[in-house]
């Protein structure tokens, strides 16, 4: 794929929608630990950095886009992370809504759920341990 230094990286990258842009910028980089790699003026948008990896669009609301409904989840980022207890302390010290403390799965993960100053929802993951699908129920279509 050819690269384009006006675009993130990353294949899947979501855009989502808030209020006030710069506020979740802001937001964003304090509780969350991203960082804004590219703004389009001051409150149209922001390309923000998640990771080593990962992107998302912070986006205004105009149009037939607007920020999530309080109370009804329709998505949600999956964001994998070294250390859960240090990102669940920083979103908390940042005034986060904790909607899931977190939680250990038979499939290796231990997860949180943590909605943001407009309503978008986070699950963060931490590996604990390799597990085959196999050994929870799950059944494997892909290695890639």
């Amino acid at each position: 794929m050819k690269t384009n230094r006006s675009v993130p990286s990353p294949t899947v990258i979501p855009e989502l929608v808030y209020p006030d842009v710069r506020a979740a910028v802001a937001w964003l980089s304090a509780a969350f630990g991203f960082v804004e790699r590219l703004r389009i003026g001051e409150a149209h948008r922001s390309q923000m950095r998640v990771g080593d990896d990962g992107a998302i669009i912070v986006a205004d609301v105009h149009g037939d886009r607007t920020a999530p409904t309080p109370g009804i989840e329709v998505a949600a980022m999956k964001v994998r992370v070294e250390d859960l207890d240090a990102v669940l302390a920083r979103a908390r010290a940042h005034g986060a809504r904790v909607l899931m403390e977190p939680q250990e799965y038979e499939y290796g993960e231990r997860e949180c759920a943590i909605e943001d100053l407009a309503g978008h929802r986070w699950h963060f993951t931490q590996t604990l341990r390799d597990v085959h699908p196999s050994e929870w129920g799950g059944e494997l279509l892909d290695e890639g």
